[in-house]
């Protein structure tokens, strides 16, 4: 499967609230996530999944939406919007797919860097809620 096939899942589970249950579903066992704002990458699905679901949370309410999608091959990149009370932002996650269609590697990068202090602040608190 292409990463094009593959974002049509991505994007439900996003559309959706970033469900833990429903991410782990879709990252590879030993998937990698690069955080804006983490200096190491988080290893693992369960550490994946968290992340991932934070964001989702810290996201949800503030506009986010894809803006551009472009994809070849096994990778995609996708680049959004949103606004966190009061900063726009603009970033883009690079996703990597592996032969099964789950995702083994996620990176996000955002600007500018008021927007970035917000994303630190704001995950930090929401993985603080969840327990990570």
């Amino acid at each position: 499967m292409s990463a094009a096939e593959n974002l049509d899942r991505w994007h439900k589970i996003a559309e959706n609230g970033s469900k833990p249950e429903e991410l782990a579903s879709i990252l590879a066992p030993d998937a990698v996530f690069h955080s804006p704002v983490v200096h190491t990458p988080q290893e693992g699905r369960d550490k994946v999944v968290a992340y991932l679901s934070a964001a989702g949370h810290t996201f949800a309410n503030t506009g986010f939406e894809y803006v551009r999608e472009i994809a070849d091959g096994p990778h995609a990149v996708l680049e959004f919007t949103a606004n966190l009370e009061g900063i726009h932002l603009n970033g883009i996650d690079m996703i990597t797919f592996n032969d099964d269609g789950l995702i083994t590697d996620f990176k996000v990068m955002v600007r500018p860097l008021k927007a970035v202090n917000k994303i630190w602040e704001m995950m930090a608190a929401q993985l603080e809620r969840q327990g990570n």
